[in-house]
């Protein structure tokens, strides 16, 4: 029966309004975009630290970590200004630090708490890295992108020395934050009013950690900057406006700085930033490119061997970052900002290592911008914005994710490393030892495994026995506080041996071999004993 055809009571039938499917609203579908996007960020970033976690779990701890977990539980417990410590050449102060105290603050001062934040410090820098290769790509070409990164920074994890550079302990790798932090602003929210002041002050809190961010981050801030600034012929302009602020970013860090031993803070050892000779110049060119082809796992040091397949899948890596610069180079009034940051960024690193006086064949973590930048680069050159064509999407995410998870899975299941000084450090808990004295790789490394119930502070050996100015507290040397009674001694072809502590200390009371060391017991209390630290230049 159609409408207007008369019903059998003489009525008639009369459409009714039409029920129509409610419009999607666009606030509802950004959401869920938001909300799917946020899962997927959440499940790679668990994903990556479960592998970067067993990864850490199989590496070696030594000195160096543990006082940098050492500095963050005094951090953590009130010590804002860190009274007393003597720093390295970078300080970490601003980052790792806080970090690795609140992980701490979870799990205890130990091994486990290392491992936990040296997990955690790798997988932010990987979430910065990956923001940055996937700005502007869509879809499968999304995933693709994140592979390949993920790969180039998987793949030195194959390499136990190299994994000590980028995952272990705090060092310069977790000083990328800072730069592609930085970066990803200038990149995505170049003109906002906030961009150069919050610029400026990341810059300035990242040069008071690590002085990597003052030779490499503000002069890749001021040229870019400047240069696009230039090109576009206005003056007064955000690019303007970040090379005031990167600028001005190095007199207020100094400022800080100067200011912080005054307050009764920590002092710290100034970095090596003298020049070479120029005729040692070639030769450090020579060495660059040696430590460039270790960072990317291309090559191994040479008291190592690196597996042939392990280097040719990171020779890959490294050739792909290589066509990433120079893509960028080649469209450079075209590139992004980012692009032209991370490749002039490069270009200072190296630079700068190459005048100065670091270069050598263990340096290579002077250099370690390259890793980071360099996957950004690749990803950015090999990968367009879009793959259109569905079979060959599939395709791509298929292969690049096996690829990346290949390096992954292989360097998780890789034996994990003992530390040599286990069997020293439960003797002498066992032992019921409490305080004592040692050269630096046999010091806190014990106070760390032991969870400070053990404290070993380092002293050097030269022409007096003195307190290590280098990553110690002066603190730890006071008779009025501690009371050391013991000596940890190399085997006599240590650096540290028995007949050198006898020369300052006299013969001891007592004496033990515990694997490859003598514990030395002394009647007295051996910090009266000890020279305080030469004045920090």
């Amino acid at each position: 029966m159609r409408v207007g055809e008369g019903l059998p009571d003489g009525s008639e039938l009369v459409a009714g309004p039409t029920l129509q499917q409610p419009a999607e609203n666009p606030g509802t579908r950004a959401a869920a975009h938001r909300w799917r996007a946020a899962a997927a960020w959440t499940a790679v970033g668990l994903v990556l630290f479960v592998f970067y976690l067993r990864i850490s779990l199989g590496a070696r701890v030594d000195s160096d970590g543990a006082n940098s977990a050492l500095q963050a539980w005094d951090l953590v417990h009130g010590h804002l200004l860190l009274h007393g410590w003597i720093f390295g050449d970078a300080t970490f102060y601003t980052f790792e630090l806080p970090l690795n105290g609140i992980v701490e603050l979870v799990f205890g001062l130990g091994l486990t708490a290392v491992h936990v934040s040296s997990a955690l410090v790798y997988l932010i820098v990987t979430i910065c890295v990956l923001a940055l290769a996937l700005t502007g790509s869509h879809g499968p070409a999304r995933l693709v992108r994140g592979a390949i990164v993920i790969t180039v920074l998987a793949v030195p994890l194959l390499f136990a020395p190299t994994t000590w550079v980028l995952l272990e302990e705090p060092d310069h790798i977790g000083t990328m934050m800072f730069l592609l932090v930085s970066f990803l602003l200038i990149d995505r929210v170049p003109d906002r009013r906030f961009t150069a002041p919050l610029v400026g002050l990341i810059l300035c809190a990242g040069q008071l950690s690590d002085s990597t961010v003052r030779y490499v981050a503000v002069p890749a801030v001021v040229l870019v900057c400047g240069y696009r600034a230039l090109a576009g012929r206005k003056l007064r302009c955000g690019d303007t406006a970040l090379v005031v602020a990167a600028l001005v970013s190095v007199p207020v860090e100094w400022a800080i700085q100067t200011a912080i031993p005054h307050l009764g803070g920590f002092m710290e050892v100034p970095p090596r930033t003298q020049l070479s000779p120029v005729r040692e110049w070639p030769h450090h060119v020579r060495v660059t490119w040696f430590n460039i082809r270790i960072m990317f796992g291309a090559s191994g040091e040479p008291r190592y061997v690196l597996p042939v397949a392990f280097a040719a899948f990171g020779t890959i890596c490294l050739l792909a970052a290589i066509v990433g610069l120079v893509r960028v180079a080649a469209i450079w009034p075209r590139a992004s900002r980012a692009e032209q940051l991370l490749v002039v960024a490069i270009v200072v690193n190296l630079g700068t290592y190459v005048i100065s006086v670091m270069p050598n064949t263990t340096g290579s973590r002077e250099i370690v911008a390259v890793v980071p930048f360099g996957a950004v680069l690749a990803a950015r050159a090999l990968v367009p914005a879009r793959i259109t064509a569905m079979p060959r999407a599939v395709a791509a995410v298929v292969v690049a994710g096996l690829i990346a998870l290949l390096p992954l899975a292989t360097a998780a299941a890789r034996t994990p490393v003992k530390l040599p000084t286990t069997p020293l450090a439960g003797w002498l808990e066992a032992h019921g030892f409490k305080y004592g004295i040692a050269g630096y790789w046999d010091a806190s490394i014990i106070a760390l495994q032991t969870s400070n119930r053990v404290q070993i502070r380092s002293v050097n050996l030269q022409s007096k026995l003195e307190v290590a100015a280098w990553e110690t507290s002066s603190l730890w040397y006071e008779p009025s506080r501690y009371d050391a009674t013991f000596v940890v001694a190399d085997t006599a072809k240590g650096r540290y041996p028995v007949a050198h502590f006898e020369k300052f200390l006299g013969k001891p009371t007592a004496s033990y071999r515990v694997a490859n060391w003598f514990v030395l017991v002394y009647p007295t209390n051996l910090l009266r004993e000890i020279s305080p630290a030469p004045p920090t230049p």
